[in-house]
């Protein structure tokens, strides 16, 4: 009874510890987020730095799964290369021993010492939670509730360790439990196997090297029993990771990434054994080493120095690792997706809000450049009909709605994870301008079917009215070109310009109306075609009031009171209170109301 109460606490303390770290890595990942994405946006193809970025982040986010699933998504996303992916999971096995570090603390011994007590775990645990509690249910605001998660996190793991510990101090005087230990020493194989089965079971290095740990308080464990554990554990992880990788991904360098993860951990432990093997038997370092008992500081600095020489190893062979992958899994010949900057969303990036935040604004940029592209094709159609254009303008106005409604369910799904208020107005933000880029795309397909009667109809415009199309269309797609570069660089000075020219568009529409009226009644045009042309100018107008929606959502971000009532910022400007919208609205009108005026 006294095994099965102490197996079932043990059990509970370990929930207790996955649960502490997975708080503590939410609070940590949404607190940090603006600097991992810029971690990951700058990240190069240099080897040291995806290493240094790989440690940097499983640090931060306390799981190099994670990491290595982020990282897999960044590859599906095009940021990227399947080498800079591999020297992130490099990284990653080195920044998953910080938690072993964090762990260690709660096997620490105050002596009488001042600063080692307030780091036993007795006095840190209840501290950190109390301070927790207290940021999340009395300061109730954003940063200190992620503050609060990342101390609750921090006390629930520690509880949870000592939980563990607690559990196991019976196993010293279960005769099975020693023999289990000392089989464990003698058949080193066995340890590896053992670390390798409960890793992936549990799903997590970084649980399994605290279970580890919280057994070396039995006294029981010596170091040669220990280290084949340790390997086993690190073989356990990327077994886990390889499965994320494989399940449900088309990508093949993501499959390709848990190939290199697998092998680069198996590698390591092949070499390790046999150096440790060969250095046990030879007796270096003297018996008393390698029976030396293995507490929580040793397993700790084995895990760290195993990692960081399996780093150091193959850091120079990381081309070959990279080939071996390429073998594994080979390319199959496919026909490349169009477009692939509007695949890239996928719920992997879920794992870091930021960063899928980031790709996302990166993606909708894309779209919005393409609904761009085709609205310029079909003001070309409009001037010259061309069957294969019509292709390629229908082609890409599929793959606009296929990425507006892939985007809407991705965006619903990050909502669930947004925790600060700048994140959740830049979501909105995206939410909103997807509609708007997409009906831009539609302005296209409207101008292939406007083109289609007239062609139809054998009908077509007058010289006249091709010249003002001409112009008008000019500065249609410049507002197009204006709100994309704005957006793409989020440049709320750009998106200011957008309104005087959107106003100036307006003010055209309604002279080119009037003139095309006066056309009409006097015979200058047929019915047909007066008609198609007051629909060209319809969607032309529409596809600046577009821009115009999206400005105001990029200014609202920044400026509560554009973002609470944005009919009276419009008003205000265009009442002409504003003396830098007066000006550019006037260069505006000198570039093109000057223009369409002589137009003959």
């Amino acid at each position: 009874m006294e095994i099965a109460s102490a197996i079932i606490t043990m059990l509970g303390g370990l929930a207790m510890f996955l649960y502490g770290i997975e708080i503590m890595g939410d609070g940590l990942k949404n607190s940090s987020g603006a600097a991992l994405k810029r971690f990951l946006g700058k990240l190069t193809g240099n080897v040291i730095t995806g290493i240094l970025t790989g440690t940097l982040v499983t640090a931060v986010i306390q799981s190099s799964t994670a990491t290595i699933v982020l990282a897999v998504a960044l590859i599906g996303a095009g940021v990227l290369t399947l080498k800079q992916a591999v020297s992130i999971v490099m990284g990653a096995n080195i920044g998953t021993t910080v938690t072993a570090w964090i762990t260690n603390l709660a096997f620490m011994e105050g002596g009488g010492n001042w600063l080692l007590w307030l780091f036993d775990t007795d006095t840190l645990a209840p501290i950190a939670l109390f301070l927790g509690i207290v940021l999340i249910m009395f300061i109730k605001s954003k940063k200190s509730k992620l503050i609060g998660d990342i101390s609750i996190g921090f006390g629930i793991l520690f509880v949870g360790l000592m939980s563990m510990t607690g559990a196991v101090k019976g196993f010293a005087e279960s005769p099975v439990f020693m023999e289990m230990l000392a089989g464990l020493s003698d058949m080193p194989v066995l340890g590896i196997f053992a670390g390798l089965v409960l890793t992936v079971i549990v799903q997590s290095s970084s649980a399994t090297v605290a279970m580890l740990q919280s057994l070396s308080a039995t006294g029981a464990m010596d170091f040669s029993g220990v280290y084949p554990i340790v390997m086993g554990i690190n073989i356990g992880t990327c077994i886990v990771t390889a499965f994320y990788c494989f399940v449900g991904k088309s990508h093949k360098d993501s499959r390709r990434t848990g190939v290199v993860h697998v092998a680069f951990n198996t590698i390591g432990t092949v070499v390790f054994m046999i150096i440790l093997t060969i250095l046990q038997r030879l007796q270096v370092f003297g018996a008393e080493f390698w029976h030396m008992e293995a507490n929580s500081t040793v397993i700790a600095i084995f895990q760290t120095m195993f990692n960081v020489f399996t780093c150091v190893l193959l850091l120079p062979f990381i081309n070959q690792l990279v080939k071996l992958s390429l073998l594994v899994v080979r390319d199959e010949p496919e026909k490349a997706p169009a477009h692939p900057e509007l695949l890239t969303l996928t719920e992997q990036l879920y794992i870091s809000p930021a960063v899928a935040l980031h790709e996302a604004t990166k993606a909708v940029a894309a779209m919005g450049a393409l609904a761009k592209e085709n609205f310029s094709r079909g003001c070309q159609q409009l001037k010259k009909y061309d069957e294969k254009l019509i292709e390629i303008i229908n082609d890409d106005e599929d793959c606009l709605d296929q990425f507006a409604d892939r985007a809407d369910q991705f965006f619903i799904g990050l909502s669930k994870s947004i925790e600060t208020e700048r994140d959740d107005r830049q979501l909105e933000m995206l939410m909103q301008t997807v509609p708007n880029f997409e009906r831009v795309g539609d302005y296209a397909t409207n101008f292939v079917e406007l083109s289609q009667r007239l062609e139809q109809d054998k009908a077509s415009f007058s010289e006249t009215a091709y010249k003002e199309l001409e112009v008008i269309s000019e500065a249609v797609i410049e507002i197009l070109d204006l709100t994309v570069d704005a957006f793409t660089t989020e440049d709320n000075e750009k998106a200011k310009s957008i309104e005087p020219l959107e106003e100036v568009i307006d003010d055209m529409v309604m002279i080119l109306k009037d003139r095309h009226t006066k056309r009409l009644k006097a015979g200058a045009c047929s019915v047909g075609s007066g008609l198609v042309f007051m629909e060209v100018l319809t969607y032309l107008e529409r596809a600046s009031d577009q821009c115009s929606s999206i400005a105001m959502m990029m200014l609202s971000r920044d400026n509560e009171a554009i973002l609470q009532n944005h009919h009276e910022y419009l008003r205000e400007i265009h009442a002409g209170n504003d003396v830098r919208y007066n000006e550019e609205k006037e260069r505006r009108r000198e570039q093109y109301i000057t223009r369409l005026k002589a137009v003959m």
